[in-house]
């Protein structure tokens, strides 16, 4: 039962980790192959992370990664957590199948549909916002709008998916400690705070200390469809993946984008790593590992 997820690890995240030696060359492709081309390439040192951290962006898409990602994690955490509280809550198992699923849909969008639903709202000619209001605002030229719009758009996409874990891990507590609540005389909000949250408590932390180790990742979608890669939007849409994205394409250069994505997994490692140890001094059993 083992062996197909340890081939698919194998082949798709083992067998891969190899070309990480393209961040350290000037990756140049020949007609020999793949690999032969990698043998070839001239040895680049550091000068492919340079890229990164030389450029007078580096702080800023650095700040936007990491506020976006705090900003995700804290409040995908809250939402995801409320909608399985109250999913869980709704006596009519139908109607709360018929809600969940309706949650649960956005996410199987790819960005580039939610991309144009966005568009439909807050297009300045015929978007349904400026229609409602009668003013003209120019979305894709106003940067202060697009922070709240951005954490808007990905909390309506994945809170959804990401509540059904939190709802399954309610469905699995004993209802028992319930009945125990109830005999105490505890209400519906008294048994939630005392009975439901701290026994979810475990799988919160699971799941924070996953989403910490991708923290310098960004959903290159979200941040590339969803603002129309408008230029003027650059100081509060732009994050390391479209910013490595874009210096791909202007220069070609592989070896760039390879650096950028080991930076991002050294640092994300770290951070797993750190968190847990924190989380294994004050609770040895709600620890990932």
């Amino acid at each position: 039962m083992v062996l197909p997820g340890t081939l698919w690890f194998v082949l798709f995240s083992y067998l891969p980790m190899a070309g990480t030696v393209i961040a350290f060359k000037e990756y140049r492709f020949s007609r020999d192959g793949f690999w032969a081309s990698i043998m070839n390439s001239k040895w680049a040192g550091w000068d492919n992370f340079k890229f990164l951290f030389s450029t007078r962006n580096a702080f800023l898409i650095t700040r936007n990664t990491l506020l976006y990602n705090m900003a995700f994690i804290i409040l995908g955490l809250l939402v995801s957590v409320l909608l399985a509280v109250v999913l869980s809550e709704i006596a009519n198992k139908k109607l709360a199948k018929l809600y969940q699923t309706g949650m649960f849909l956005p996410y199987f969008l790819s960005w580039v549909v939610v991309g144009y639903f966005a568009f439909s709202f807050l297009s300045s000619e015929s978007g349904l916002l400026n229609g409602l209001s009668g003013t003209k605002i120019s979305w894709y030229s106003e940067p202060g709008y697009w922070p709240f719009i951005l954490v808007s758009v990905y909390l309506w996409k994945t809170a959804g998916y990401n509540s059904v874990i939190y709802l399954a891990a309610i469905m699995g507590i004993d209802k028992s400690l319930y009945e125990a609540a109830m005999i105490d005389g505890a209400g519906k909000l008294q048994q939630i705070r005392n009975v439901t949250l701290p026994m979810l408590k475990p799988i919160i932390i699971i799941m924070t200390l996953l989403a910490i180790g991708k923290i310098f990742y960004a959903d290159f979608g979200l941040f590339y469809q969803v603002p129309r890669d408008s230029g003027t939007l650059y100081s509060v849409t732009n994050v390391i993946d479209t910013y490595v994205y874009r210096g791909l394409k202007n220069t070609g250069e592989i070896g760039m984008s390879t650096a950028a994505g080991l930076y991002q997994s050294v640092v994300g490692f770290v951070l797993v790593l750190t968190s847990n140890y924190i989380v294994r001094k004050s609770d040895k059993d709600s620890a990932l590992f």
